[in-house]
């Protein structure tokens, strides 16, 4: 089983492998990198175990009630725009901008949980060892300058989760606005400043 909910719109725009060849069952959400409405889909090889049967049975109409037109229509529109060659061209920027953001922010000293990043989600430890900001005050900061960041545990961390060590930036959002690698080194530039900021 493989939950794609944050790379869906990778995969679909042919930027990051795909997890069919290898998951009975894959699930994933619309909205992030897919750019849908808010809703979920969850795909299962038919085979003698009748996965699907089983899926079907305990989602509806157990856990979803009656269907809403309008939110299969959005992601009818969301999976028909993912096939076309300005979606590739999206998810391709995605991950130019995530790139060169991980890597800006490096430059000005930021250390990034994995050492980079080969999609468009980015592990900033901002504690730095008991010399940083909180992943909640951090997130807090950037949010009053209008920059939106989850707050977020890193690997080891000491602190509670709702107060961690870490954010996590990713670039999907600001692609979709336009943005290329030249913006995301302003962004990057403003992120430093923000949170360096005594």
């Amino acid at each position: 089983m493989v939950d794609m909910s944050h790379i869906a719109g990778l995969v679909a725009g042919g930027e990051y492998p795909s997890p069919f060849r290898y998951a009975d069952v894959v699930t994933t959400t619309v909205h992030k990198t897919l750019r849908g409405p808010r809703a979920a889909l969850i795909f299962s090889r038919k085979d003698e175990r009748e996965l699907d049967k089983k899926i079907d049975k305990a989602v509806f109409p157990g856990l979803q009630g009656g269907p809403h037109l309008n939110q299969i229509a959005a992601v009818a529109v969301a999976l028909k725009e993912a096939a076309s060659p300005a979606f590739k061209k999206y998810a391709k920027q995605i991950i130019r901008n995530a790139a060169v953001l991980a890597e800006e922010l490096q430059k000005r000293g930021w250390r990034l949980v994995s050492g980079g990043t080969n999609s468009h989600l980015i592990l900033v430890d901002t504690w730095m060892d008991g010399k940083g900001i909180s992943g909640a005050e951090a997130s807090s900061r950037l949010e009053k300058e209008g920059i939106i960041v989850n707050k977020n545990t890193i690997p080891f961390d000491m602190r509670k989760p709702f107060d961690p060590s870490g954010i996590r930036l990713g670039t999907a959002a600001e692609t979709t606005r336009g943005k290329k690698e030249k913006d995301m080194r302003k962004i990057a530039k403003r992120i430093d400043e923000i949170l360096r900021k005594k």
